[in-house]
């Protein structure tokens, strides 16, 4: 549990790590017993609204300054920056729900929502139903596909390639 509570906080957080991963290995390891699937999820949903404050409240204080600075060591470009800037300040909430289930744009959804000056209501209440959706979900996978690994894993990772390409009309991510 601990494990899992480590990746998905520092993933949410804005820190690059195997959130969704570890919640399907999670789930996984539930279905073989070692594991209880309540508390997966449990731990999932906690992490992920812990860490997405956390890097919520970074993105608030340091905001597009702190993006442009060091967002390149995360794969940010100034372009990029703005392009999610934009995205956040026109979909708002539903941005936090949908920016979990899309690989990459989950480690610095928060970040953006601080920088983007999104209220911290709206966000603390679309964060919170994003992670027990996604953790739910993941957890859920994990432990339905646990004994075939290999194709849960492959179908995760185009599943959220699928969402990000499925962007809107000016190319900003779903």
């Amino acid at each position: 549990y601990l494990v899992i509570f480590g990746a998905v906080l520092l993933e949410n957080a804005g820190v690059p790590s195997p959130g969704h991963t570890v919640m399907l290995a999670g789930g996984a390891l539930a279905q073989r017993g070692h594991l209880r699937l309540p508390l997966v999820i449990a731990t999932g949903v906690l992490a992920a609204v812990l860490g997405d404050n956390i890097g919520y409240l970074i993105g608030r204080r340091g905001g597009r300054t702190l993006l442009l600075k060091y967002g390149h060591r995360i794969l940010l470009s100034p372009e990029t920056v703005e392009k999610a800037e934009q995205f956040f300040e026109r979909h708002g909430p539903k941005s936090v729900f949908l920016a979990r289930f899309v690989t990459g744009l989950q480690t610095i959804g928060a970040l953006l929502a601080g920088a983007s000056r999104m209220s911290w209501r709206a966000f603390f209440v679309w964060n919170l139903l994003g992670a027990v959706v996604w953790a739910t979900a993941f957890a859920a996978l994990g432990y339905i596909f646990g004994a075939s690994w290999k194709a849960l894993e492959q179908w995760v990772g185009h599943a959220g390639l699928f969402l990000a390409a499925g962007g809107g009309a000016d190319g900003a991510p779903a």
